[in-house]
């Protein structure tokens, strides 16, 4: 007699494997389509096709290096050079991709004893972790689109996943040294946003600054393209947080639902200072309420499985507010005036991702339960300032501080590294035609033909004044690309 066969083994729980893959799908849609989508809407249209490539082609990078080295080095076994920080910072580089790596179950050495065991394959994990590497350097696209070369980009992705992205998920995800103190990131405040932000903004500055002409005339040409990708994003975000207790159980759902009170909370409060703003002449634009929108789920992100619901309200109104200031006041100030950084990404990605890892530490609820204790073990959650322990914000102010001092050298060192092998930016002559020059194809194949025109007067300031909004559909058929 033929034995049964077993469709799984005893380890792996349909339900878990299936709510993981599923997430994972969810961030990985945010990439591309998501943010390839919403960049390409928000810049001018002669980089439309640019931005788009460079998302996809980031994507693939980062895939590649995930599964031959980079996923041990952010979660695999340590690297022992010392005592702390340095016994305790970097993973052993190592594969993904032989048959045991992908059907065993699920594993992070350093964690391992310290949350349930996972209910899920290796091949899972590596898969979820990977969308949440590859999505970090694409949002830092949004600081150095209109002049990166994209052979430079090829180099620098990869490296910058290695060393960058890799060395901050260890000391807070992989059970490394920030993790082993204490200090929390739900699904990636500090290691993906906050590091987005540093990146970007130095690499805008490496880098230099788009030709004077995109500066001046940087409206975006095409809010439905952006309306799309804003979408994906906030519904994609459902995975974003609600994957990061690695099971379908209480706390996802908590996260899922905080994640959209803090969006909403942060999207109205952003277009709240927009009407009450002389300086923005009290309009109420769809780009400040996508940037309101991407605020809340930037600063959710570090919290949104640790706090209540009505912390999570707080939370995205506090971090709005803040960001607001920065993208709108402190951004014409300073250093701030001084770097390109494209689409603001220092302010709704850095700024909001250490405001949301700093308000962890004040409004983590020690009653919302992560994974429930059984027999003599208590269930895990964490604990802000606002119920008894200060020092959960220290310790995130110095996990954040460690991020930003890793994103900021090592994206300044590897780009200097790049700019010796090829150019980091394209000649002027290419960044002044951009898409055609580059590609040989535009968003709209009927434009190829059609000569641009220089002069922002043609458009009638009757049209201008009559939009309530500053930003209608038809007015953006007008605007000079």
């Amino acid at each position: 007699m033929i034995a049964a066969l077993l469709p799984y083994a005893s380890w792996l729980h349909p339900g878990d494997n299936s709510w993981q893959l599923t997430a994972a799908t969810l961030v990985g849609l945010m990439s591309i389509p998501g943010l390839a989508v919403l960049y390409a809407g928000l810049a001018p249209k002669k980089w439309a096709v640019n931005i788009m490539t460079m998302a996809f082609v980031g994507f693939s990078a980062v895939l590649v290096v995930w599964v031959l080295w980079g996923f041990d080095m952010a979660f695999g076994s340590p690297i022992h050079l010392g005592s702390g920080l340095w016994g305790s910072f970097l993973g052993h580089p190592g594969l993904s991709t032989s048959a045991h790596a992908e059907q065993s179950q699920a594993s992070i050495p350093l964690v391992d004893g310290l949350m349930p065991s996972f209910r899920f394959p290796q091949s899972a994990l590596v898969y979820f972790q990977f969308v949440f590497a590859a999505i970090t350097p694409l949002l830092f696209l949004g600081s150095v689109w209109g002049r990166m070369n994209l052979k430079a980009w090829l180099i620098f992705v990869p490296l910058w996943s290695t060393v960058v992205y890799s060395l901050d998920a260890f000391l807070l995800w992989g059970g490394g040294f920030w993790a082993q103190k204490g200090a929390v990131d739900f699904s990636g405040g500090y290691v993906i946003h906050l590091s987005a932000g540093i990146s970007g903004f130095v690499a805008a500055a490496v880098i230099g600054p788009r030709l004077h002409r995109d500066r001046e005339h940087e409206r975006p040409h095409n809010l439905v393209y952006m309306a799309i990708g804003a979408g994906i994003l906030w519904l994609g975000w459902n995975g974003f947080n609600g994957g990061d207790p690695y099971f379908a159980g209480a706390d996802a759902a908590t996260a899922v639902l905080n994640t959209n009170i803090a969006t909403a909370a942060a999207l109205l409060t952003w277009l709240f200072m927009d009407m009450s703003s002389k300086r923005l002449n009290r309009k109420p634009t769809f780009g400040g309420a996508i940037n309101g929108m991407i605020v809340g789920l930037v600063a959710i992100t570090p919290a949104a499985g640790y706090v209540n619901g009505l912390g999570a309200l707080a939370l995205g109104i506090i971090a709005s507010f803040i960001v607001w200031w920065s993208f709108n006041v402190w951004s014409q100030k300073g250093l701030f005036r001084k770097v390109d950084d494209a689409f603001g990404v220092i302010h709704t990605h850095g700024v909001a991702g250490l405001a949301g890892g700093l308000l962890t530490g004040i409004l983590a609820d020690p009653h919302v339960i992560e994974y429930v204790g059984t027999g003599k073990t208590s269930s895990s959650s964490v604990t802000g300032l606002l119920y008894g322990h200060p020092g959960q914000l220290l310790l995130q102010l110095g996990a954040g501080l460690t991020v930003i001092a890793i994103s900021a050298v090592g994206t300044f060192v590897i780009l200097k590294l790049v700019g010796l092998v090829v150019p980091l930016r394209y000649p002027d002559e290419v960044l002044a035609v951009g898409d055609l020059a580059i590609h040989g194809e535009v968003v709209n194949p009927e434009d190829a033909g059609v000569e641009v025109l220089d002069e922002p007067t043609l458009i009638d300031p009757a049209l201008r004044d009559h939009d309530p909004h500053g930003e209608s559909e038809e007015l953006r058929d007008l605007e000079l690309e």
